[in-house]
């Protein structure tokens, strides 16, 4: 009971425009009874036209007039006091102006949206995840958890916890907050004995780790502070060694040390942190690649930001057995110590040769604005890769071009035929109901892409692929 009260509390600006609400729900039902002669006439409308009846034409017709009157009046009322009641409460609640009718229709739609896989990690997941949230709720973020420099590499050797600063950028990507509050996750410390070169997300993450016993949770638990859409997924919970086989003959232990080791790299593996630990993905992930209809494998960096993810036992597997539409979205930029020299075909190969997918699609990409002076444009040309093992899909080439999302960074869907009846934008059709190949999307300032289509089909519409970066570590 003191619950209730509590609203009638002085200063809420509750009791007024409830109390016209009451009032005009009241006008309603005498309007309604007058208008049509309810028995309620008998007890409670007679007074209004008591005094008003000259005659027996007034008399008759004035019940009717004064209904009518009523029904406007309490139309009226009953509107005004519910709006501003509710107006009041959501205002409070939701404080920013003008967003509680745009952000009511957009959570009711995007609860709608289709079920998006993205995998990859550093700083090409967060621009992906910034545009597909503007699509759809349904996003799984599958990140890599193999880093092990700058913030990151030093939590994880002082505190034992998963390397948090991939997570941190994908929850920013995906969080519904106020500017200020990404700009405080993403602050950096200049200075300080033990806080310099920490971002304030990083230190979040480990503090919500030592509350709930168990960085996923953590995870969830910062989720749900930073209100954000979708799910954000370690790929693996067990610490994890990323090695790398150089075409030199040497090996190459750390994430943050392959891209530095100055040789082509021959393959990458995950080895666990411990001697007698094993690498078991979680369950989330399998279970988010398995519901899905649409998996997008980058942008990022090829053998540290995407390769981790699938090298993890089951995950290939999984995106493999899934009858989703899969799309590579492949840097435009080569990456100086890692894909130096690489075409499309090359990313396709190398993905090919870690993951074990089919036949792909691809498309070039354009010259991002501000690219390093070591970086050089991904060649669109060479053979296309393919399954090195019988099988595989039928080749064929990919229709339509590339181009910026005229909104300005975004994931552009060309598509190689018309889309059929009843295709929603954005939504892959079923299996059943696809058409030919698809073709790759393009984000600027990041991509060339192709397509891993299971039998067949395409995305029909729009894939969103926001810019801002976000510094790694």
């Amino acid at each position: 009971m003191m619950r209730i009260l509590r609203w009638f509390a002085p200063g809420l600006h509750i009791k007024r425009w409830l109390l016209i609400a009451v009032l005009g729900v009241a006008l309603l039902v005498v309007g309604l009874s007058l208008t049509f002669r309810i028995n309620l006439y008998a007890l409670l409308g007679a007074w209004l036209v008591e005094n008003v009846a000259a005659s027996w034409a007034v008399y008759y017709t004035g019940p009717v007039l004064a209904g009518i009157a009523a029904l406007a009046l309490g139309l009226v009322l009953a509107w005004l006091g519910v709006s501003r009641l509710v107006n009041s409460v959501l205002s409070t609640l939701m404080p920013r102006a003008g967003d509680v009718a745009d952000a009511f229709l957009e959570r009711r739609l995007l609860v709608r949206g289709p079920r998006v896989v993205a995998v990859g990690g550093g700083t090409g997941l967060p621009a992906t995840l910034r545009g597909l949230k503007n699509y759809t709720a349904n996003i799984a973020a599958i990140v890599t958890v193999a880093d092990d420099g700058g913030s990151s590499g030093r939590l994880r050797t002082q505190y034992g916890i998963l390397p948090p600063g991939d997570i941190r950028n994908c929850l920013i990507a995906l969080a519904d907050i106020e500017p200020l509050m990404e700009r405080l996750f993403q602050y950096r410390f200049t200075s300080g004995e033990g806080l310099a070169g920490h971002p304030f997300g990083n230190l979040f993450l480990l503090a919500m780790t030592e509350t709930t016993g168990d960085f996923y949770q953590a995870v969830k638990a910062a989720s749900e502070v930073l209100a954000v859409r979708g799910r954000v997924l370690p790929s693996t919970l067990d610490q994890v060694v990323l090695r790398a086989e150089l075409a030199d003959g040497r090996m190459v232990s750390g994430e943050s040390a392959i891209g530095k080791a100055g040789s082509p790299i021959r393959r990458v593996f995950l080895d666990p942190a411990v001697p007698e630990g094993g690498i078991r993905p979680l369950d989330d992930v399998l279970a988010a690649i398995a519901e899905a209809e649409l998996i997008v494998l980058g942008p990022g960096s090829l053998y540290t930001s995407i390769m981790p993810n699938l090298l993890v036992p089951g995950v290939a597997d999984a995106i493999r057995r899934s009858p989703a539409l899969k799309i590579y979205v492949c840097n435009i930029m080569t990456e100086p110590g890692e894909t130096d020299g690489f075409k499309v075909s090359d990313h396709m190969k190398a993905l090919i040769e870690h993951g074990g997918f089919g036949a792909v699609r691809r498309l070039p990409g354009q010259h991002p604005p501000g690219a390093r002076a070591a970086a050089q444009p991904v060649p669109g040309g060479g053979r296309r890769a393919r399954r090195p093992r019988p099988g595989g899909l039928p080749d064929g080439r990919a229709g339509g071009r590339a181009r910026p999302h005229p909104g300005g960074g975004g994931l552009r869907a060309a598509r190689s035929g018309e889309a059929g009846p009843g295709d929603r934008a954005g939504v892959p059709r079923p299996a059943a109901a696809r058409g030919p190949h698809p073709v790759g999307v393009l984000p600027v300032p990041t991509v060339a892409a192709g397509a891993f289509p299971p039998g067949g089909g395409w995305v029909d519409g729009r894939l969103p692929c926001a810019g801002g970066m976000a510094r790694r570590g």
